[in-house]
């Protein structure tokens, strides 16, 4: 049976037996030692794997590649800049309404002109042989209608004077039937004769009918023509008014008095009809025209008030008339002075200005960034208490100008935001954030 020993430092076992040995401890084999640590690995490999599942998606960036702002609470000023550029109030655009070749500039781009002023003449062989034609032809069919006005007067006096010869027969014939119907009972003529009489008296009688009947009827007919003619001449009239007035248009005038721009003619050149000569502006009044983003479309209202400061004075604007075609983003609106307008301005300067679209009012606020566009406002990166982590957090925002957006809900006062752009991380749930 062996024996339990105990052995110690100051007392050494006892020498062993014939029968006695040593009983070694078992050691573990390599192959199990590689096996439970191979385990240990994997089963913590698991854990890191269902750690990060279960907290969504994530992805470590360093801390100095984004931009974190606070929520805070201040006034919110509702309005948002804008870059306007001056343009005249009013343009009359400058167009050819004949083509031709040019043969005279009497004017600079550039120049004040006068209502009525001539800027340009032009020369036009087709348009001067065609108003040529136009006109023989107009005259010629105006004296064929004169011709024929009158060979309807003429018909109408032959009528008259048919009439009037008729008339008189009938008053001398009806005489002589009375005188003859006396004779008859004294029986100084014979039956026949007084016969013969009536037979004539009654044609005639019948032939101015027939001559009345006709004449009725040829005035009405004139009559017709006559209002024919006169409307068919009004019209080669004026087509040959409208002929001499092409000629005309080879003369080109100013419609209204002003600054004469974009006019570049010179001699020779070949001027298409219809083609834009230039423009004419009023240099004395101006309005602002400015680019605005279509997220702002359904908040600018006809008559919103801004201003912009120049020189020390603050200048008052209007909204006059918005256009909601959007076009890289934007749509335009007019601006127009409430009151006098600097003396300064010029034609294409930029303005910088300020849209009121509400009053200012309190509210929750975080610094404008490029998220906002990232998300559609919808979402933010939030910065946990530890600052070490930042998590997808939905949020509810308001109105925005360029240097604050307005927290409706989502956020408390004090929270931590990413506010730059979270272009390479949009899909993430989770940012750890690396501040070292």
């Amino acid at each position: 049976m062996a024996q339990t020993l105990t052995a110690n430092k100051n007392n050494p076992p006892p020498p062993l037996g014939g029968m006695d040995r040593p009983v070694a401890k078992a050691a573990l084999p390599g192959r199990t030692l590689i096996k439970i640590s191979a385990g240990l690995a994997l089963l913590a490999a698991g854990y890191f794997v269902a750690a990060d599942r279960f907290a969504g998606r994530s992805l470590h960036i360093a801390g100095d590649r984004v931009i974190i702002a606070s929520a805070a609470s201040g006034i919110f000023e509702d309005y948002i800049p804008v870059r306007a550029r001056v343009a005249p109030l009013r343009t009359v655009f400058l167009d050819a309404v004949q083509g031709g070749r040019v043969e005279e500039v009497l004017v600079e781009d550039g120049a004040a002109v006068a209502a009525n002023q001539v800027i340009l003449r032009l020369s036009n062989a087709d348009l001067q042989l065609s108003v040529m034609s136009t006109e023989s032809r107009v005259m010629e069919q105006l004296n064929a209608m004169r011709d024929q006005e009158l060979r309807l007067e003429q018909n109408r006096l032959d009528h008259k004077h048919s009439l009037v010869e008729l008339n008189y027969n009938i008053g001398r014939l009806t005489r002589a039937a009375a005188r003859k119907k006396e004779l008859i009972a004294k029986a100084h003529i014979s039956q026949s004769e007084y016969d013969d009489l009536l037979d004539e008296l009654q044609y005639l009688r019948e032939k101015r009918a027939v001559t009345l009947e006709s004449q009725a009827s040829d005035e009405k007919l004139m009559a017709a023509q006559l209002r024919f003619f006169k409307e068919k001449t009004a019209t080669m009239e004026a087509n040959l008014t409208f002929a001499h007035r092409s000629l005309q248009d080879l003369t080109v005038r100013a419609p209204v008095a002003g600054r004469l721009s974009g006019f570049d003619m010179e001699v020779g050149q070949n001027v298409p009809r219809g083609s834009r000569l230039g423009q004419i502006s009023n240099p004395e009044t101006f309005k602002l025209v400015a680019d605005i983003d279509e997220y702002y479309l359904d908040r600018i209202d006809l008559g919103q008030q801004a201003d912009f400061e120049r020189g020390r004075h603050r200048y008052q604007l209007r909204v006059a008339k918005i256009y909601p075609n959007v076009r890289n983003g934007q749509f335009q609106v007019d601006l127009k002075m409430v009151g006098a307008a600097p003396s300064d301005l010029r034609r294409g300067q930029s303005i910088q200005s300020k849209l009121t679209l509400g009053d200012s009012e309190p509210a929750l606020l975080v610094p404008n960034g490029q998220f906002f566009q990232d998300t559609g406002g919808r979402w933010a990166f939030v910065i946990n208490g530890a600052g070490t982590e930042a998590y997808r957090r939905q949020l509810q925002l308001g109105r925005r100008n360029n240097r604050f957006i307005e927290v409706l809900a989502g956020l408390d006062p004090g929270e931590e935001v990413i506010v730059s752009s979270y272009g390479n991380f949009r899909d993430m749930d989770r940012l750890k954030l690396d501040r070292n």
